[in-house]
């Protein structure tokens, strides 16, 4: 997998706006696009790779995009693009239509048929994350997915709220991954994408059983992650949260190599690594970071942490105290590069 940053301040001034159209045009579909802040356009983007799917993170002024007929005679890459309003407001106009967009707020565009857009900061910078799949990836006619286009989508509840998080997830997580996982994360996020359009077009008939399952254990994970500090958290109450049975539960974590119990041990132990190393927990005893996560008892944790982890929970928090305060006189050993005219 791989993550490429772009960023318009790295050039001459005088370049950057140029640049950020050519680039923009290249990595996601050639428009039109013009902007107030052209003499000095300073923008950023984060393009993540999975293959088939890319999503891209962007932080940039004010602009107006276009992309008119001819440019689709051009060029078209054939892709349904959704777009997430993470700061600003953003206006989205294709098939006669017109949406206004405020933050957690999506819309969907078909890069085959004429659109514009204006997109404003409202002061600062303007943020979106867009989505870009090949319509030929998903399992719906194109004319009833362009009912959608051009429609403000919520990104704050139901499926759009889970493929957001899964987004947002990807983004954040992106160095963790390796080019191994990308065909599984785009698959996912096809089925996410998929769902959430019928969802709204009600077609959830015309999805396949596949993506359905899917959907349902990307639930299930989030449903675990927002439960892990309740120690009753078990199958039965996953089971009864989400209206299948157990023995169905256990079957789609089987699937994934998994059990259910090993699964929430491993997003618990996690969560308790990731806060005995947090430097400003450090006051924090170690049996309230257990609790805190779901561990019913102190002596089980540590049992638990070290099988996992190969030391205890203090041996592993003082050992990343140590890194810390190695790693700080390290920084301030460096010479400067800082140099003074005489």
């Amino acid at each position: 997998m791989i993550e490429t940053v772009f960023r318009s301040e790295d050039l001459p001034t005088a370049d950057r706006f140029a640049w950020w159209h050519e680039m923009t045009c290249r990595t996601h579909v050639p428009t039109v696009i013009r902007s107030d802040h052209e003499a000095d356009f300073r923008a950023t983007m984060r393009l993540l790779d999975l293959g088939a799917v890319q999503v891209a993170t962007l932080h940039y002024p004010s602009l107006r995009p276009q992309r008119t007929p001819k440019l689709i005679r051009q060029s078209d890459p054939e892709m349904y693009c959704l777009s997430l309003t993470l700061r600003g407001t953003m206006t989205l106009a294709q098939a006669g239509r017109e949406t206004v967009l405020g933050p957690q707020d999506l819309a969907l565009y078909d890069t085959s048929r004429p659109f514009y857009g204006t997109t404003s900061g409202n002061g600062d910078r303007a943020a979106s994350m867009t989505l870009h799949i090949p319509r030929t990836l998903l399992p719906l006619p194109a004319g009833t997915v362009s009912r959608l286009t051009a429609v403000g989508l919520s990104g704050r509840q139901g499926i759009g709220a889970l493929l957001c998080g899964h987004l947002g997830k990807l983004v954040r997580h992106a160095a963790e991954y390796t080019a191994a996982d990308a065909a599984r994360l785009s698959a996912i996020t096809v089925d996410l994408f998929a769902a959430m359009c019928a969802h709204h077009l009600e077609a959830d008939a015309a999805l396949p059983a596949e993506t359905h399952r899917q959907v349902l254990q990307t639930r299930i994970h989030a449903f675990i992650q927002q439960h892990l500090g309740d120690p009753t958290l078990c199958a039965e109450t996953i089971a009864a949260a989400h209206q299948i049975s157990v023995r169905y539960l256990y079957q789609l974590f089987h699937d994934q190599g998994l059990t259910v119990a090993a699964w929430i041990r491993h997003r618990r132990l996690e969560r308790c690594r990731r806060d005995l190393t947090d430097p400003a927990l450090r006051s924090r005893p170690i049996h309230a970071i257990a609790t805190r996560w779901g561990f019913a008892g102190n002596p089980h944790f540590s049992r638990t942490f070290r099988a996992a982890y190969g030391s205890s929970p203090s041996d592993y928090r003082h050992q990343a105290e140590h890194e810390a305060v190695q790693e700080s006189a390290t920084t301030l050993q460096k010479p400067s590069t800082t140099f003074q005219a005489d």
